[in-house]
């Protein structure tokens, strides 16, 4: 019989939980932005600046679409880790199943509403004209794969939710080393451009979904299903909407504000462009430890609430924002003194101009990565214990700091403008996630602790 590969976050030392847990997590966000780098340099190098800032201008429309997917997905493992903390079997089961059903009609309906107004979105995003066609080629092929986002997501976050961090990276190690060759074999060996990049992306995330259904299938005992477990359920998939949904539009709502500023930006020019898209390269890869924090609380808020231990709640946060203290200042450090040397991986030399924005882009977001570990460890924590609407409270925050200095710093002061952006969004968000938590915990502590005493 295999053995099953599932983990409980419920008990030990929550620092160490943490940390074993995270770092799996860490090693495959890493190597996903590893082959979304190489997909960068390729370009960068083999196609060009335009075809650079094509891909790049694309961005914040990949995120509002793209980032829903996973914000559902994200949303569905929640009522899976809180049944796994509770040892409520039958219902994780039932949750597992009608997350299935629900990605599927999800996927279908937002992938043929994206693709009809794919074109009509960059044409009001202000693309400009130099860079347009080859943004749609791109875009329009990644659209094309949500339903492959879905499968992925939905599968990792399952597999997570049940304490297994590690089996996710290793299929998603599996799929970056293939997307590496298809980059290659499609814009540098076929000449494909920019849809060679999209085509990759897309048949590599296929592969790594498909291997984590299969290892699901086999290696989680707990998830083999009956045909009553198989059912469609309105209580279920109420409950699942109302988890996943407002986490999707969580991100998209937050994208929304990067959207209005990626059009203030394009305005700028394909220069202006091409520096935030070689920057944000390097910025999100910087990023993932506190990505990997992030989801690592979700997992863990989820178990310990469906298990009535909150204080283990505190005490992770706790032990969490340490972490992503110590890596804030680590981080600040590396980018003040390699920053260029990093840029040049996408930027020829000769574009001193392109890159000293870009240097510029990438140590403003740096000097504020504390209050971003902040947003990613609060609200995670926060859906993990059953809040997701919270999410869209602090991604509507985020929208309006975006918006805010899309409208003003941007076109008063220009590409300065853009650089803090994002910082301010951080700290708006901030601002109400901190509390936030506090409330959630205090309510739920207070019903854990009525219901034992009846």
């Amino acid at each position: 019989m295999a053995k099953d590969v599932t983990q409980k976050l419920t008990s030990g030392k929550p620092m160490s939980l943490i940390i074993g847990f995270s770092l799996p997590l860490l090693v495959g966000m890493l190597f996903q932005q590893f082959y979304s780098l190489v997909d960068t340099i390729i370009v960068g190098k083999c196609l060009g600046v335009e075809a650079l800032a094509a891909v790049g201008s694309t961005g914040a429309i990949n995120f509002l679409i793209i980032g829903f997917c996973m914000g559902v997905c994200s949303g569905f493992a929640i009522p899976v880790a809180q049944r796994f903390g509770a040892e409520d079997y039958d219902g994780l089961r039932k949750y597992v199943a009608n997350s299935l059903w629900l990605s599927c009609i999800l996927s279908i309906v937002m992938t043929i509403v994206v693709g009809v107004f794919c074109r009509q979105i960059l044409e009001l995003m202000q693309t400009p004209a130099n860079i347009i066609d080859q943004a749609y080629a791109y875009i329009f092929i990644i659209f094309l794969g949500i339903p492959v986002t879905y499968l992925y997501n939905m599968t990792s976050g399952i597999m997570r939710s049940l304490g297994d961090s590690k089996t996710p990276v290793y299929f998603l190690l599996l799929a970056s080393g293939l997307n590496i060759i298809l980059d290659l074999l499609f814009m540098a060996r076929l000449g494909m451009g920019v849809e060679g990049a999209g085509y990759a992306t897309v048949i590599s995330q296929f592969v790594s979904g498909i291997c984590c259904l299969l290892f699901m299938k086999k290696r989680f005992t707990i998830l083999h299903m009956s045909r009553e477990d198989l059912k469609w359920s309105n209580h279920y998939a109420s409950t699942l909407c109302r988890m996943g949904i407002p986490m999707g539009l969580q991100y998209s709502i937050t994208a929304i504000g990067s959207v209005i500023l990626q059009t203030s930006v394009n305005r700028l020019g394909s220069d202006a462009v091409a520096s935030i898209t070689a920057a944000n390269r390097i910025n999100v890869f910087m990023a993932c430890p506190f990505d990997a924090l992030g989801s690592t609380m979700a997992t863990f808020g989820g178990q310990n609430v469906g298990a009535m231990k909150m204080q283990r709640v505190k005490d992770g946060l706790k032990s969490a924002t340490f972490l992503g203290f110590c890596y804030s200042v680590l981080a600040v450090i590396i980018l003040f003194f390699f920053s260029n040397y990093l840029l040049l991986l996408f930027l020829s030399p000769t574009e001193v101009a392109i890159i000293g924005n870009a240097r510029t882009f990438l140590l403003t977001q740096a000097f504020f990565y504390f209050p971003l570990a902040i947003v990613n460890i609060f609200r995670f924590m926060i859906q993990g214990m059953g809040f997701s609407s919270f999410a869209v409270i602090a991604g509507v925050m985020e929208m309006i700091a975006r918006t805010f200095i899309a409208l003003t710093l941007v076109p008063s002061i220009g590409f300065q403008g853009a650089c803090f952006a994002s910082p301010f969004a951080w700290i708006l968000a901030d601002l109400f996630l901190i509390p936030a938590f506090f409330y959630v915990h205090n309510k739920l502590r207070k019903k854990f602790t009525s219901q034992c005493r009846l």
